[in-house]
């Protein structure tokens, strides 16, 4: 009895394991329930550094729509409750390696931010694998319509707004500024520019991944990337051609808007920008990088630039601000 009681315990660990071993195979999602469950510790962690930090005197407009229809498409807006005339506004697309996080994981930052001066704008966007390429990179165009559309209401200067991310979400926004700037990339997308190119004043990107097939998929990062991806565009495939269109470096021009960007000098993703700037620098677009190297001590890693408490962090609010500030006259 108890031999056969073993052989049934034995079978039905191999009949889950079986099952659990192809669910991995043939779906992203086991992996990307892991991905938004380990992602909460580094956001409770952001959150913790910027806490001490937060300005008491802004305004917020909150869990507003900028698509009709489309339950993702919501959006925060923060800025100094004294604000006198229309601010230069900075929308930010959060990252989640396209699979998790929201706009409340940059709240804080852009609270911080709009204490210096701007309407800081966090928005929502659909998170893959329940939709896939390019529906971000469309919501964020129409987030921006939107923005310019009703500037008049949340005290924007429509004339001064810059587009910025962290992670997956620079991506999506380094991508939509390609959109905005280059009327050929748009049209191969298929989307028209949600806003005047002129009005698109700079980029702000953190630690994203902006050429995918020259991407390094060994070592521990290698599985969220390749999840984030294969959610994301729908294949594992790295050479399906949406791959080639997913990724910014190749396609950049002259009228690519001057840009920041930064990296920790530990993230995996550390070469994607350093290719990116090379990139951009060689259309002669303005770009303001803040790169650190391998050897920093301490190491910075993947989106270094949310703990606040750390001279890192700091710096790169500071450089961040100065672009701003200098792009925004």
């Amino acid at each position: 009895m108890v031999k056969e009681v073993v052989l049934i315990v034995i079978g039905v660990v191999i009949v889950v394991g079986a099952g659990a071993y192809a669910a991995y195979q043939f779906s992203p999602w086991p992996s990307v329930l892991a991905i938004r469950y380990s992602l909460d510790k580094r956001r409770a962690e952001a959150a913790a550094s910027i806490a001490p930090l937060l300005p008491k005197d802004i305004s917020a407009q909150r869990d507003l729509s900028y698509l009709p229809g489309d339950r993702d498409a919501l959006f925060d807006v923060f800025s100094p409750a004294d604000a006198q005339g229309p601010l230069p506004a900075v929308v930010w697309v959060h990252g989640g390696g396209f699979v998790a996080g929201s706009r409340s994981d940059v709240s804080g930052y852009l609270k911080i931010l709009a204490a210096r001066g701007y309407v800081t704008i966090a928005i929502d966007y659909s998170l893959a694998p329940k939709a896939r390429f390019p529906t971000p990179v469309r919501e964020t165009n129409a987030a921006l319509a939107h923005i310019a559309a009703n500037a008049k209401r949340f005290n924007v200067d429509p004339n001064r707004i810059f587009l910025a991310g962290d992670s997956a979400g620079a991506q999506i926004a380094a991508q939509t500024a390609l959109i905005v700037s280059d009327a050929d990339y748009a049209r191969r997308m298929g989307i028209d520019s949600g806003m005047a190119s002129a009005s698109l004043r700079g980029v702000v990107l953190f630690c994203g991944p902006y050429d995918l097939p020259t991407m390094n998929f060994e070592g521990p990062f290698a599985k969220f990337v390749r999840t984030g991806i294969w959610s994301y565009i729908g294949t594992r495939n790295l050479r399906d051609p949406r791959v080639g269109l997913l990724s910014v470096t190749p396609h950049v021009t002259a009228a690519y808007p001057s840009t920041f960007m930064s990296v920790g000098s530990a993230d995996p993703l550390a070469p994607q920008s350093v290719a990116f700037a090379e990139a951009l620098r060689a259309q002669r677009v303005e770009v303001d990088a803040l790169f650190f190297s391998q050897g920093h001590n301490p190491s910075l890693g993947h989106e270094y630039q949310m703990l606040l408490e750390t001279d890192a962090g700091r710096l790169a609010l500071e450089r961040t601000t100065a672009f701003l500030t200098a792009h925004a006259k």
